[in-house]
């Protein structure tokens, strides 16, 4: 928002210099963007009549004028200006003025004829970007005056960076409200009083979408003179608040929006047929708009139309047929209510932004309308006379924005803010923001005025008395309470720790999106029903995660086609699994490689990554808590793994993760060109784990005893492991599988596996008849439980 300071120094006139007036605005929250002189420095330029003008005796361009200065004898100034008339006021540059662009007016000789001065133009004088022709000054000039006096251009124009919310200040009386406020000073408004209607000469108006538009105002006025010119003062308080003079009519309604902050606009009523229309608009109906763009109109955008045709797109342009041109005597004004929301929808979908629309889509007052249409109903016959026909209103209340009646506690108020506020202050400063208060035993009982969109909840009434209290003024306290610490046990393992192992070992941190493709979460998860997004960012970010794997496969493949050929990522987060009524969210720590196995050196020959890779990775996450022994991989199949590549991980009997590689039809859809290995596991289950205790070292010598044997392929080593748990032996210190071989001399339905049993006891030496004695145990085992046969 952008205003002159003198006018809004009419409106409120606080005994603050521009600085402190800036400052206090800024630490209200209404942050000064910039503050920028009326106009530029200039200095010798009076105000001066022409007295005649004649042709120059050399040069068809150029006029020679005699100007009247107020006193002593005409000057005489040659000018080419086309404007140049005997009886113009216009400002003078005399002999030795400064302009803004540096130069320096000098006495000087044009074709033969010596010139004391220059006429000036509004572009000259740094008031205009272009102009033609000298700037015509009003008959309430005197030949003489200070241009710089007579203009009032010790003035600055102010722009404040305004945050969507507060559209109630996007106007000079919504700003003169705050200053007001701010400075406990008194605020002057201008006379809004009712233009009585002086002929009976009506337009029906029907509104057909009163959701969208709640509240419309319509009035002709007829006889408006074409030829009235903007006044000055009109005109500089356009240019100082950044819009340009563009005809009287669009100035006046201009004006208003400035100074009330609603948007108006106005048809040719010459050009209108059978009444007013509020509607959305027709299939394949188009509208042109006063800046030439053509559009093409659809069922949820909102006109403003007659009976023939679309005029205008409603709160954001006028169209081009009906526009105002120099001829237009006859007028018809509109001042309506619009919602926010379908203005900002329409706006944002034809890429348009306007000061009508941008001031819509925040909310504008809905009982302004008729007061606006009152205040450009009497600049126009004031300034261009004409006679003005009873106000038409439409209105369906039930559609009106509703007031809150807000209860402001007097406790709450020092519990947020943490000052005592005197309660006369507190009236005040609530009344003065346009409050209806009243003083009830807890506090006050507030209704919020209808221009304030922004105050719904106790605490924004809190929130707006900490604003005038001043935010720099408000205790810096620490809080107070009770703190209860987190117990964190030696036997858990903490998140970080889990994700510094996987970065010891060569994985990095990835952060995706809990938002995936549905096509790519059905391929990973079929059996899933994720939860969809009634309004998703776009169609492949549609349902919520049930997985982490669908992120991580979405960044390798970023990868891939990046020419990143080793992979090794990981992702901590949350999936979510069932629906909205019953939703459950899991945290996971899922991971997946891809690529050789180690980073390409000549120490060690390049291989692919394979299963066991992954799996020794997952089981150094699984040994932090201590208790490796209490998980299992069990050989099951998952539909987005290789059906024999891929284990189910178990706890106790509970599964807690999985493992393996991912199927070769997802990767020949996902078109990978490489093998992936993937994991996931809940983290409740790894945090889990055991203090660790002390037991003695033995004393005693360890004795190691290899065993091989035959069993069928399809036994797992873990069966192997299980038999031997189950032996329960006191002198079975560790034992560990060293050597698995198939091929030749071997039955192509078995393997051979070599174990390797390391025995010792904590209290005597063991001797070869206890030794002998447990391996024929071990051997009895594996042969009766597995088939096993001993290897000599």
């Amino acid at each position: 928002m952008k205003f002159s300071e003198a006018w809004l120094r009419q409106w409120v006139n606080p005994d603050l210099s521009t600085e402190a007036l800036v400052e206090r605005l800024t630490l209200a929250g209404l942050e000064v963007d910039s503050v920028e002189p009326a106009a530029p420095p200039f200095n010798g330029v009076r105000v001066a009549r022409v007295l005649s003008v004649e042709l120059h005796p050399q040069a068809d361009r150029l006029r020679v004028c005699q100007v009247d200065i107020g006193k002593g004898s005409p000057l005489t100034v040659v000018c080419g200006a086309p404007n140049v008339r005997g009886g113009l006021l216009a400002p003078l540059a005399m002999v030795g003025a400064q302009l803004p662009t540096g130069a320096k007016i000098d006495r000087a000789k044009l074709q033969g004829v010596e010139s004391f001065g220059m006429l000036c133009s509004a572009a000259e004088l740094g008031l205009a970007e272009q102009s033609v022709g000298v700037l015509e000054l009003p008959e309430e000039a005197s030949p003489g005056d200070d241009l710089h006096e007579f203009l009032q251009l010790d003035d600055a124009s102010i722009e404040i960076d305004l945050t969507p919310n507060r559209s109630d200040c996007l106007s000079v009386a919504g700003i003169a409200r705050e200053v007001g406020v701010l400075t406990q000073s008194a605020v002057t408004i201008p006379n809004l009083g009712p233009v009585a209607p002086k002929i009976e000469d009506i337009f029906s108006v029907t509104v057909t979408a009163p959701e969208a538009c709640p509240r419309y105002l319509g009035r002709v006025l007829r006889g408006v003179n074409p030829q009235a010119q903007t006044p000055w003062w009109l005109r500089e308080r356009l240019r100082r608040s950044g819009i340009r003079s563009l005809g009287l009519v669009v100035d006046v309604t201009n004006y208003v929006m400035l100074e009330l902050g609603q948007p108006m606009h106005a048809f040719d009523l010459e050009q209108l047929e059978g009444g007013i229309q509020v509607r959305y608009g027709h299939p394949g109906e188009s509208l042109t708009l006063l800046d030439g763009t053509l559009l093409q109109l659809d069922a949820e955008t909102l006109v403003i139309a007659d009976q023939r045709r679309a005029l205008a797109l409603a709160g954001i342009m006028g169209g081009e047929e009906s526009g105002i041109s120099d001829q237009t005597q006859h007028l018809f004004l509109e001042s309506a209510f619009f919602n926010p929301t379908v203005i900002a929808g329409r706006a944002r979908l034809y890429g348009l932004h306007t000061d009508s629309s941008h001031r819509f889509e925040r909310g504008v007052d809905p009982e302004l309308p008729r007061r606006a249409m009152e205040r450009a109903t009497a600049l126009l016959i004031e300034i261009a006379g004409g006679q003005a026909g009873p106000i038409i209103e439409v209105v369906d209340s039930s559609q009106l924005p509703p007031r809150p009646i807000i209860i402001l506690r007097e406790t709450r108020i020092r519990r947020v803010l943490g000052v005592e506020i005197a309660e006369s202050q507190i009236t005040e400063q609530l009344t003065r923001l346009g409050l209806e208060v009243e003083k009830i035993a807890e506090g006050w009982r507030a209704k919020v005025p209808s221009f304030r969109f922004d105050l719904a909840l106790e605490v924004d009434l809190i929130e707006e008395l900490g604003r005038l209290h001043g935010y720099d003024r408000l205790p810096s306290t620490r809080p107070v309470g009770q703190i209860r610490p987190i117990l964190k046990t030696e036997a858990g393992v903490s998140v970080n720790r889990i994700r510094q192992v996987l970065v010891d070992r060569g994985y990095q941190e990835a952060i995706t999106y809990s938002f995936v493709d549905p096509k790519l979460q059905q391929s990973l998860d079929p059996e899933g029903e994720p939860v969809a997004l009634s309004n998703p960012i776009s169609i492949d970010m549609a349902v919520m995660r049930t997985t982490l794997w669908s992120g991580l496969i979405q960044a390798l493949r970023y990868n891939f086609h990046r020419q990143q050929e080793r992979i090794r990522i990981f992702e901590y987060g949350l999936t979510f699994n069932g629906q909205l009524t019953d939703l459950k969210q899991e945290r996971t720590i899922a991971g997946l490689v891809s690529g050789i196995c180690y980073p390409e050196q000549w120490g060690i020959t390049a291989r692919p990554v394979d299963f066991f890779d992954l799996k020794g990775d997952v089981e150094a996450l699984l040994r932090l808590g201590g208790q490796r022994n209490c998980f299992k991989f069990v050989a099951e199949q998952h539909p987005a793994l290789h059906p024999g590549q891929s284990a189910r991980i178990i706890r106790e009997g509970q599964p807690v993760g999985w493992v393996g590689a991912l199927h070769p039809a997802l990767e020949g859809k996902l078109d990978l060109g490489a093998h992936v290995y993937l994991f996931a596991l809940r983290v409740e289950a790894v945090e889990g784990g055991r203090l660790p205790t002390f037991q003695p070292l033995s004393k005693f010598p360890a004795i190691r005893r290899d065993i091989a044997f035959l069993v069928n392929r399809n036994i797992p080593a873990q069966a192997v492991f299980d038999c031997l748990k189950g032996l329960e032996s006191d002198i079975l210190k560790e034992f560990q599988l060293f050597d698995v071989y198939t091929g030749k001399g071997v039955d192509p339905d078995k393997k051979s596996l070599a174990l390797r049993l390391i025995l010792q006891h904590p209290s005597y030496t063991l001797t070869d008849g206890k030794v002998n004695a447990f391996m024929e145990r071990v051997v009895t085992g594996l042969t009766t439980e597995l088939g096993a046969i001993i290897r000599e």
